[in-house]
């Protein structure tokens, strides 16, 4: 698990980097963002990475690592709203907002080491189509508790499905790294 948790702190940098990229760009314009927002936004990343592993021919140069990072993203962003709420105007410097980031950055990363050592490091064995429809399954059920106003009877919350999807993103791009290696 040591290597896991080096090459999760890679990426979770590499995201970092390009959340603060962004931020420098357009500010916490996020913040206005209402948790169905974010979701659907997560939900167009997963639905293109969904795309990109069944076509066989791209119109447009992309590639799944960079929606990976932006399911990262979004769902850090979705926790921070969750803990504040939404603003109807960007009400944070950079550096709190960094510093939110920095947070449930952490919190995903103890997360991954708890469940990495109680399920032994089972997602190295998937394919990533199915940690891909694994976040897909994830974003619609955030979906339905949004739907269901935040609301559940026996169901993780909110938070614990962002939270997989960051793990489950981060395992994805661990993977396509370590297939390019092969």
């Amino acid at each position: 698990m040591k290597n896991t948790s080096i090459q999760f702190k890679e990426i979770i940098s590499i995201c970092r980097e390009l959340y603060i990229k962004k931020l420098k760009d357009y500010g916490p314009a996020w913040r206005v963002l209402r948790l169905p927002s974010l979701t659907d936004q997560i939900y167009i990343k997963i639905s293109r990475i969904r795309t990109l592993q069944e076509a066989t021919e791209r119109m447009v140069d992309e590639d799944e690592e960079g929606e990976f990072i932006a399911i990262v993203n979004y769902a850090i962003m979705g926790l921070i709203q969750l803990e504040l709420g939404f603003a109807d105007q960007p009400d944070l410097t950079d550096e709190q907002a960094i510093e939110y980031y920095d947070k449930y950055a952490t919190i995903a990363y103890d997360l991954m080491l708890k469940k990495n050592h109680d399920y032994g490091e089972a997602w190295r064995e998937m394919r990533i189509s199915s940690i891909t429809d694994l976040i897909y399954q994830k974003v619609l059920r955030t979906k339905s508790i949004e739907d269901n106003k935040g609301k559940t009877i026996v169901s993780e919350g909110l938070d614990a499905n962002y939270l997989d999807m960051i793990n489950y993103s981060i395992f994805s791009m661990i993977l396509i790294k370590e297939n390019k290696l092969t």
